[in-house]
């Protein structure tokens, strides 16, 4: 049976979702995951955009033990160069270089002819096989491309020494049956032991139904993100795909080397650290996926959950009220949870969340799975922490003026710590925080987003707030996430946890 090499570009292309940013211990933390599940191929960033992606994709190249490594490179020679030096340690390196060939691109952005395209392949390729014996070429913007002048540009690229050639729907523009007939034509042009990659954009709703019928029609590798994040829309779904391919295995006859029970807890993984939430109509991860309304359909689903269901929560991860610790649970019990469900607790301060863990068990009688992921990702959050908070106090209500007294824990550039406290009114408990929060660290960004999700259901649930900030006259926005089962403190948490990344970017920019 033939097998199906799963690419995901969750940390590439994902991390190009308007505002997803990741630093670079969460980064590490969802490559682990993805190792961990299964994927083939992790395309980890784009080391020549910034000296952050390239120690990312360093960091996750020396990291990973099964999973090969890829850097993303314009087809010109310092970036293939840059590529190389940031994945160069992998166990499986790859270069992934690439070039616009259709007309609007080849007009617009490149100003180049097709034989200038067809050059610039050519010396890119060879340069990057000349470093890595892995070598990918993507022909952006593919669909729009004149099949015959695609045909010719893909087969410059495997002459040149590309053993995987990519056919991406850039923008989202291809149906199905004109995508299938694409990657037909392409596969005739090029020698048979070549792999066809296909990745697919989601503006028209398209990208994962592009991207089966492309393997339907001889694609090998399929390029996806967790959540189907990326680009405007996203991209094609990893979750949609492998499932898909799991659950129709009569139809399209191809293993996986997935394991599909990993696919929620990534899923929930990737919305924490993104801050972008998951719809809840979503396919196979959303919150509505397994649930039933219609009285029709409970009937159904309580004498054969197959009447209704195509899979099972538990095919990929999913547990509904999975108890597991409370109030008395020692060390060790969190430990053995917290290696059960993927984290590698030597890369965490055990001390700080056992006494984290502690504050929210007193204030709940159990706390899950989901909750405590929620604190680890909240302690991971930002790599270098600048401001912490040591204490809050807030009085509010309908007539009284809210307002809130902070003191936060000031970490100098030597390391050094003192105290400072403020108190501010606000037009709300959660502004006058902020207010107070800016005062002490004497920063003013502008709150752009501020997301309120509960973590399990319930009334004494955990919240989770993720928030979103940007300087003046700046269009990055930046996300900070906290987690409590106050909803006040994690406001507060989000904040200085965005403050604290704006404040390391501005370190790493001067």
């Amino acid at each position: 049976m033939k097998k199906l090499i799963v690419f995901d570009t969750t940390l590439r292309d994902g991390e190009q979702s308007p505002g997803a940013s990741m630093n670079m211990a969460e980064k590490l933390q969802i490559a682990r995951q993805l190792e961990a599940m299964g994927v083939d191929v992790i395309e980890a960033g784009f080391p020549i955009a910034s000296e952050g992606d390239f120690e990312a994709v360093s960091m996750i190249a020396s990291e990973m033990k099964r999973a090969s490594v890829c850097g993303l490179a314009r087809a010109v020679e310092k970036d293939i160069a840059r590529c190389w030096e940031a994945v160069k340690n992998a166990k499986k390196p790859r270069i992934h270089t690439f070039i616009a060939t259709s007309p609007i691109h080849r007009k617009s952005k490149l100003k180049m002819s097709k034989e200038q395209i067809l050059a610039s392949i050519e010396k890119a390729v060879k340069y990057a096989r000349s470093l890595c014996d892995d070598v990918e070429f993507s022909a952006e913007d593919a669909t729009r491309t004149e099949i015959e002048f695609l045909k010719e540009a893909v087969s410059t690229a495997a002459r040149a020494g590309a053993s995987t050639i990519n056919i991406p729907d850039t923008v989202g523009y291809a149906m199905p049956a004109e995508f299938g007939r694409i990657i037909s034509e392409v596969k005739e042009a090029l020698p048979d032991e070549t792999v066809i990659s296909v990745h697919c954009h989601n503006d028209l709703g398209m990208a994962s139904a592009n991207s089966l019928t492309a393997i339907q029609n001889g694609a090998s590798q399929v390029e996806c993100t967790v959540n189907g994040i990326g680009e405007r829309a996203g991209n094609a779904s990893m979750e949609e795909i492998v499932m898909s391919i799991y659950t129709r295995r009569d139809i399209f006859g191809l293993k996986l080397g997935i394991d599909t029970t990993k696919i929620y807890p990534v899923s929930s993984l990737v919305s924490r650290l993104c801050g972008i939430s998951v719809q809840k109509n979503k396919a196979v991860v959303g919150e509505n996926a397994f649930r039933h309304e219609a009285g029709i359909h409970q009937h159904g689903v309580l004498q054969d959950k197959l009447t209704y269901e195509i899979m099972t929560p538990e095919s990929i991860g999913r547990k509904v009220e999975s108890l597991v610790l409370g109030k008395h649970s020692g060390r060790h019990a969190i430990k053995e949870r917290l290696t059960a469900l993927g984290v590698d607790t030597e890369k965490i301060d055990m001390d700080d969340f056992f006494n984290r863990f502690k504050k929210v068990a007193d204030k709940k009688k159990q706390v899950f799975d989901d909750e405590l992921l929620a604190l680890v990702e909240d302690q991971i959050g930002t790599v270098k922490k600048f401001f912490e908070i040591d204490y809050l106090n807030v009085v509010s209500g309908t007539k009284t003026l809210p307002t809130a007294t902070v003191k936060l824990k000031i970490t100098d550039e030597k390391g050094k710590d003192k105290v400072s406290q403020e108190a501010a009114c606000g037009d709300g408990p959660v502004d006058a925080c902020y207010k107070a929060i800016n005062k002490i660290t004497g920063m003013t960004p502008i709150l752009v987003d501020y997301q309120i999700k509960a973590v399990t259901s319930g009334g004494d649930s955990m919240g989770e707030v993720t928030v979103s900030i940007k300087e003046k006259e700046s269009r990055h926005e930046i996300h900070g996430r906290g987690a409590s089962t106050d909803i006040i403190e994690a406001s507060a948490r989000a904040y200085v946890a965005a403050i604290n990344r704006l404040k390391l970017l501005q370190e790493r920019n001067r």
